[in-house]
């Protein structure tokens, strides 16, 4: 069965003509009605009665018409994805993101790409990095926004965007706040906003324990708007990385002694051939101005 063996069906059903239907689909009468003798002995009954010049439509072709109609708008639908595709429209791209990946910058990013893809659609997925590593290994994401820790690049391909420190959050009244930066020993005996999802978090911990540093964790919690409020609010300080921090009103400043950070990168899976939007994504994230 070909499509234009189910065009030619299809349009001398709506002419009752084999002449004007040949017209119609720019073919010669001849090779219309070769056409359709052809999807007649295929499907194993006649379509159309002939009656000299006139024609009707059987009634296996009356029960067979609405099945070949859904067949060419299906195909017509499927041709007009695949120019979709091509043009890089309406093919959603799958971007996985860490949760503690400061937004702002990264929307600039997206809303850059989309100013120059107009026809580009983008589905976003915020999880923890085991689970961002899984959805892309089983290709369920195209590609992931997250930290470049130890070990990734034995698994992933890494592409790096950019750096960022980490930087003391710290309430509007913090005694420490007039400090152009802040040692991790000026922290020892303040009260503290413990970041539960930062990927850092154990090193941190691990420096304050070698060091003397003592951290009193006043409110805890995974997500980062909540430590945000909660310094905000005066709980305590906490550990940000610098463009993380969108809250309006927090203090910021440099960590030093020790400084602490951090390494952005687009992690994809080495060997897997990019879709079109993807390998637009990835260039234009190569060449975007990241901070930094």
């Amino acid at each position: 069965m070909e499509m234009s063996q189910i065009r030619y069906v299809l349009t001398a059903a709506r002419t009752l003509n084999f002449t004007k239907a040949a017209e119609e689909c720019d073919v010669s009468q001849p090779a219309l009605t070769k056409g359709i003798k052809a999807l007649e002995e295929e499907l194993g009954a006649p379509v159309f009665h002939r009656e000299g010049r006139r024609i009707l439509l059987s009634e296996f072709g009356r029960s067979m018409l609405p099945h070949l109609e859904h067949i060419l708008e299906e195909t017509e639908a499927t041709r007009v994805l695949a120019r979709n595709f091509r043009l890089l429209e309406k093919t959603p791209i799958r971007l996985g993101v860490m949760a503690t990946i400061g937004h702002v910058r990264l929307a600039r990013f997206l809303a850059a790409f989309k100013h120059d893809h107009p026809g580009m659609e983008l589905a976003v997925r915020e999880a923890p990095v085991s689970e961002l590593e899984s959805l892309l290994a089983e290709d369920e994401l195209d590609a992931v926004v997250m930290t470049a820790g130890d070990g990734l690049r034995d698994r992933f391909r890494v592409h790096p965007l950019y750096s960022e420190r980490y930087v003391v959050v710290l309430p509007p009244e913090h005694r420490l706040r007039r400090k152009n930066a802040i040692t991790l020993a000026e922290l020892s005996g303040q009260d503290y906003v413990d970041r539960l999802a930062c990927e850092l978090r154990e090193m941190v911990m691990s420096v304050c324990d070698s060091k003397g540093v003592e951290l009193y964790a006043r409110f805890r919690s995974e997500r980062e708007d909540w430590v945000q409020a909660m310094v905000l609010a005066g709980i305590g300080f906490a550990f940000m990385p610098e463009y993380s921090v969108t809250l309006p009103g927090l203090v910021q400043r440099p960590l030093t002694e020790p400084e602490v950070s951090r390494e952005v990168a687009m992690i994809t899976v080495p060997g897997r051939r990019f879709s079109p939007p993807v390998e637009a994504m990835m260039r234009a994230a190569r060449s975007f101005a990241w901070p930094g």
